[in-house]
């Protein structure tokens, strides 16, 4: 039996959503997906923010919701700690006041709160910004304020939507490796939305991945880099991913024309490559590639050492050239290339069955 299990069935229009999730002690869970596949609904309907339809949810087998609860319990019942995008810090406390206030309003006396509070503040290295209120903080500073507010609680759900998206990539960077420092000690559950998937690779141990509100994918942070199932994932972790049916070592593509591999398979299935693995030529190739495409960029820009060009076309395709290649092609939205692929670089896998959806009824049936 899991610490956390939780059955969520939310009905919504136009899309409801289903999604079961089993977490133990230590687990931190990244919740991807693309806008609209039910992320946050997710972390509201765990935290009780958000009625159910249908499900359940358990803790350490204690009913939070659904079958076995008198009622849904409230997020103060449940004992989370919740950490948005915008901070939401009382603009009225202090930095102190304002992690003081979890553990006060949870019984703990003043000073017990406040030296509770005062411990998390140094530890997320916030503690010389104590006395100041939340209009006298950076954002980064703002939001490790919030992050030690929800851990001073010693939540047993701590929930993150997508709590540094709204950070410049410096302070995000260097709260992003705190949290997951933090986190690697934490005794509880994480479930952390996001969109970054650096997020994903740092922090999470798991990976449920989300696509029309229910559960296309789920696997540790390596599995769903090196085999996404879904093409937004595949874009997120920064993989070209192209459908289609395989025969052989040979894959007829559900955008038309045919991939060449060197590992056979038959059936559905996703063909594989990094973007260092597209080579850009102005004229079509002659060289020993058997995969190419003619394109269309449509963006050009720097990624770390090299630059990443995402090309439109039969197979949408995202290309890693040097600074120095791009120059000499003139790359540029709108230039016509050709992108060619080699059949060594190409890896093929499955693509998993999507989830049968179950019917919701009405509440608790």
């Amino acid at each position: 039996m899991s610490l956390l299990e939780a059955r969520v069935r939310v009905r919504r229009s136009p899309q409801s959503l289903e999604v079961d999730l089993d977490a133990d002690p230590g687990d931190v869970i990244a919740v991807i997906g693309p806008n609209g596949a039910g992320k946050s609904t997710l972390l509201r309907a765990l935290a009780g923010l958000e009625p159910m339809h249908q499900g359940t949810v358990r803790y350490d087998g204690r009913a939070w919701d659904g079958p076995g609860a008198a009622r849904p319990l409230t997020p103060q019942e449940r004992g989370i700690g919740m950490v948005f995008q915008q901070h939401l810090l009382f603009p009225h406390l202090t930095a102190l006041g304002n992690v003081a206030f979890g553990p006060r309003s949870r019984g703990a006396r003043r000073r017990e709160s406040e030296e509770r509070a005062r411990r998390w503040l140094t530890r997320l290295g916030v503690e010389d910004l104590a006395d100041r209120r939340p209009r006298e903080l950076s954002g980064g500073q703002a939001q490790r304020v919030a992050i030690a507010r929800a851990l001073a609680t010693d939540p047993a759900l701590l929930l993150l939507d997508e709590p540094l998206a709204a950070l410049d990539v410096g302070v995000a960077m260097a709260l992003r490796l705190e949290l997951a420092r933090h986190l690697a000690d934490f005794g509880g559950i994480g479930v952390l939305v996001t969109h970054d998937a650096l997020d994903t690779l740092t922090v999470a141990n798991r990976v449920v991945v989300l696509d029309q509100g229910r559960v296309a994918q789920v696997g540790t942070p390596d599995e769903v880099a090196q085999r996404p199932q879904t093409e937004h994932v595949a874009r997120l972790m920064g993989l070209n991913v192209l459908r289609g049916q395989g025969s052989g070592t040979a894959v007829a593509l559900d955008s038309g024309g045919t991939l060449v591999t060197t590992t056979p398979f038959e059936g559905r299935v996703n063909a594989c490559f990094s973007p260092a693995a597209v080579t850009l030529t102005l004229a079509e190739p002659t060289g020993s590639a058997r995969n190419r495409w003619p394109g269309t960029v449509t963006s050009v820009v720097p990624h770390g050492a090299a630059v990443r060009v995402h090309l439109a076309g039969p197979a949408p395709l995202i290309a890693d050239v040097t600074p120095g290649a791009a120059a000499e092609l003139g790359l540029a939205p709108g230039r016509s290339v050709w992108a060619a692929v080699k059949a060594t670089e190409v890896g093929v896998y499955g693509i998993a069955a999507p989830p049968a959806q179950a019917p919701l009824r009405s509440r608790y049936v």
